[in-house]
């Protein structure tokens, strides 16, 4: 029986720990909190993910909280007028072919960790250092680090040519409420773009309550440019007072989404998180001090902006591609050799495309850019292919970087629209 560790539980460190111990190795997870620390901390991020990544779950059978709420139906685009506060410039809006889900990870990371231990896989409660995963490396057959963001996330280093950023591009705050009104076309998300500004995400999601029952909310992500006029609450320090401030400013710059809001209040004390995170792309392949090597996973070696919210479908996808590759690996050493070939083949089979599109996104849109949205107002296909693309980001590709791609394709369906009109 192949031995394999698995440092952070996380999205994808928790989805390959499942994985690979449904196949009969045997595996070792460490993570820094107990499922009820989970349950009881802060909240962790927006956590959306769409259809093919969902798909990664239901194979393991770990899509536990599938039909009880937060289901993604729809996805829509707003862009707010620059020159007439209050007014859209632009909206459009568009079924998802796959519906997404949100669950608060507090709820999935405790649920997930607590199976783990039942189905017989051994858990190390501890917070790891690289003396402890070199331990750990000395006794395993392949060793992996999926805790990007804390200290064992610097043991991998920056690949500067998939970098393009040296600092955070956005100020994040984000909130769960409660008691939003239903939306009148389904549940879905809002993508609401302020020149200049930011951007802000109303998302549904599903939680808990007091009594562990479960709980609908939306994640009211604000996603300010650094120094810019949204760059109004990095000094709030209490969540009841952000929660006001974020429905205050939703009022004024976005009213299209205030009416559904006006009763909306937090969902607990702790569902509020704020700061910024730096888009950064390293190599796969970490050295520890004994000279072992250790492979990332997850967001030890992608870290995106939330902006387009693909943080948790990349993880899951991650994971289902890393645990494909050890099982074909059959009794072959795990290698830096085989390492690097793993994660560089998910790179440029999905990763790429959602780094690329995640960092055109917090530049300022180019015209081509514009021009699709304003053509995908009067063309339902065009607006499909942008909002399914949260799915599959490679459909998004070449046009998005390409004027002229963009505009044959925009001339194509919006032929093809006329002739059926």
């Amino acid at each position: 029986m192949r031995k394999v560790a698995i440092v952070g539980a996380g999205q994808a460190g928790l989805q390959l720990a499942h994985g690979l111990l449904q196949k009969g190795f045997s595996v070792t997870l460490v993570s820094d909190r107990t499922p009820e620390q989970f349950e009881q901390g802060r909240v962790l991020s927006t956590q959306c993910i769409f259809g093919d990544g969902l798909d990664t779950e239901r194979r393991l059978g770990l899509n536990h909280w599938e039909g009880q709420g937060g289901e993604v139906e729809t996805f829509s685009v707003n862009v707010a007028h620059p020159g007439v506060p209050g007014e859209r410039l632009m909206h459009f809006s568009s079924p998802l072919e796959f519906h997404g889900h949100a669950v608060d990870q507090r709820v999935k990371f405790a649920g997930w960790l607590r199976a783990f231990q039942e189905a017989g896989g051994t858990v190390v409660m501890q917070a790891a250092t690289p003396e402890s995963v070199d331990d750990l490396a000395a006794t395993h057959d392949l060793t992996l680090i999926s805790a990007g963001k804390g200290d064992l996330g610097k043991l991998f280093r920056k690949n500067p040519e998939r970098t393009p950023y040296d600092a955070p591009q956005r100020q994040c705050s984000l909130v769960y409420v409660r008691n939003a009104a239903p939306r009148k076309n389904g549940q879905g998300v809002s993508a609401n773009l302020i020149p200049g500004a930011g951007e802000i995400f109303i998302i549904p999601g599903l939680t808990q309550d007091e009594q562990g029952r479960p709980l609908a909310y939306d994640s009211l992500l604000f996603e300010a440019i650094p120094g810019g006029p949204m760059d109004i609450f990095r000094d709030v320090k209490d969540p009841q007072e952000l929660t006001a401030k974020l429905k205050d400013y939703i009022q004024q710059v976005i009213p299209w989404e205030a009416e559904r809001l006006k009763d909306a209040e937090l969902t607990d004390a702790q569902a509020w998180l704020m700061g910024g995170v730096k888009p950064e792309v390293r190599f796969p392949v970490a050295t520890l001090p004994s000279g072992r090597p250790v492979m990332g996973l997850g967001d030890t070696v992608i870290v995106n902006d939330p902006i387009t919210g693909q943080g948790s479908g990349t993880a899951a996808k991650a994971a289902d591609h890393y645990l494909t590759r050890i099982l074909e690996r059959g009794d072959q050493p795990f290698d830096e050799a085989w390492m690097t070939q793993t994660f560089e083949d998910f790179y440029n089979d999905y990763a790429q495309f959602t780094c690329m599109w995640t960092n055109a996104m917090l530049a300022p849109p180019p015209e081509h850019v514009l021009n699709y949205f304003g053509a995908a107002q009067n063309v339902p296909s065009l607006a499909g292919l942008f909002c399914n693309a949260f799915n599959r980001p490679r459909t998004l590709f070449p046009w998005l970087g390409d004027p002229q791609a963009a505009a044959d394709l925009v001339a194509e369906h919006t032929a093809r629209a006329q002739a059926n009109a």
